[in-house]
């Protein structure tokens, strides 16, 4: 058994999910296949989001952009009316929670609203796949993957997901089952999501407690590469990567992967594919057990949108351990990411994943105890396996803001 996940851009447009059927068709074997939400509408849904819990009188507007962009897949694939009554179920759900009013918490309105994008992106894949002749069952993730009450970033309960998982996705009735990456639910069946791109980490969940053989990831790439290549034109495809070189990639912000994709497989030695859409006959890049040094060129990582936040006691005193705490512990209540932490004795340097909203609150509060610089628009530029000619690359035409190596790992703040 395996599980194959596909990201948005292969179920992009009608050609993008015939395609999607016709690399099924290569792999007979029993699948369960992880779907996200199609093209770039988990972004609608944010905006959507945004102006449902805010009131605005754009909101009917996007959910109709959102409907007519699925509309016209559906048009492309020639799907019946007979096979959209899930779908159109999905939507006039959708539309009636638009139709009342928000609550206070917005974490928890997002959840409850951009999970339609993976719901109605499977129920059409599911349809399509179905009138293809790929007879397959679809399944509500929610119904199996089990967490806390964590919104927009779950943590999983793996007890009660495993006994639920393995009771639905059973391959009983079905040998193809069609689900949803990046959302599952509590145990009072209210919809949370794993993280932004957390599509990845369903399909290792669920490679790990249904014991695949293998999964798959399908990209619009060859494979992991050494850099983005809409950043970098000259890439290199790596071949292979080991479990742990791979979730040091994804920690420090490699796209290709979830973060928390590597931790599941590892713990049972499921090998992870990262293979082409467009050529699947490629055998793409295989993370898994790699019992000898990797000789790898350097790799580069960008991470945008970043914020550099320098602190220093306002009494002159030496950054300790009350101070630390204190600081981490208001990061961690703000849910604020810190990417990079650089300290000397009367200073204390952080970069963070810039927040969209509470950034001048944050700093305001930090004033209390800190004198406070800060930089915004930054970029934390990761070189796995750096060297003199990768370094030079990095800062040229740049303004270096912050510089920190350890024996393969190089990482700069950068403007």
């Amino acid at each position: 058994m395996k599980i194959f996940k596909f990201g948005g851009a292969s179920v992009s447009s009608a050609s993008a999910i015939q395609n999607v059927a016709s690399i099924i068709e290569l792999f007979p074997d029993k699948k369960v296949i992880v779907v996200s939400a199609m093209g770039s509408t988990t972004n609608e849904l944010e905006t959507l989001v945004k102006s449902y819990f805010n009131r605005g009188k754009g909101t009917g507007e996007i959910f109709q952009r959102i409907k007519d962009y699925h509309a016209g897949i559906i048009t492309g694939l020639n799907l019946e009316d007979s096979d959209l009554e899930l779908v159109n179920r999905l939507f006039s759900k959708l539309k009636k929670r638009l139709s009342g009013s928000p609550s206070l918490n917005f974490d928890y309105e997002y959840d409850q609203l951009v999970c339609y994008g993976e719901l109605i992106s499977t129920a059409i894949v599911s349809a399509f796949l179905n009138q293809r002749g790929l007879k397959n069952r679809w399944m509500d993730i929610r119904q199996s993957l089990r967490t806390d009450e964590t919104h927009r970033e779950a943590i999983v309960d793996y007890k009660w997901s495993e006994m639920l998982i393995n009771n639905s996705f059973n391959f009983q009735d079905a040998d193809l089952y069609v689900t949803q990456g990046f959302i599952g639910s509590t145990t009072t069946n209210q919809t949370t999501t794993l993280g932004r791109e957390g599509s990845d980490f369903t399909a290792a969940i669920l490679g790990n407690l249904l014991n695949a053989e293998s999964v798959t990831i399908w990209k619009n790439v060859p494979g992991v590469l050494n850099a983005d290549p809409v950043d970098f034109p000259d890439t290199v495809k790596l071949e292979e990567l080991s479990y742990k070189e791979a979730i040091e990639l994804a920690y420090s912000g490699a796209k290709v992967i979830h973060p928390k994709t590597i931790k599941p497989l590892r713990n049972k030695r499921i090998p992870l594919l990262v293979r082409p859409f467009d050529f699947p006959d490629q055998a793409g890049t295989m993370i898994h057990d790699v019992g000898h040094q990797l000789d790898l060129v350097p790799v580069y990582i960008l991470k945008k949108n970043q914020a550099l936040i320098t602190l220093s006691p306002s009494d002159f005193s030496f950054i300790g351990i009350d101070q630390l705490s204190e600081v981490f512990g208001l990061f961690k209540q703000r849910r604020i990411k810190v990417n990079l932490i650089q300290q000397s004795a009367i200073d204390l340097s952080l970069c963070i994943d810039e927040p969209e909203v509470g950034l001048e609150s944050l700093i305001v509060e930090l004033r209390k105890e800190f004198d406070v610089l800060y930089n915004t628009g930054l970029i934390l530029a990761t070189i796995r396996f750096y060297n003199d000619d990768a370094l030079g690359k990095m800062k040229a035409g740049r303004q270096l803001f912050l510089e920190q190596k350890s024996r393969r790992t190089a990482r700069l703040v950068l403007k």
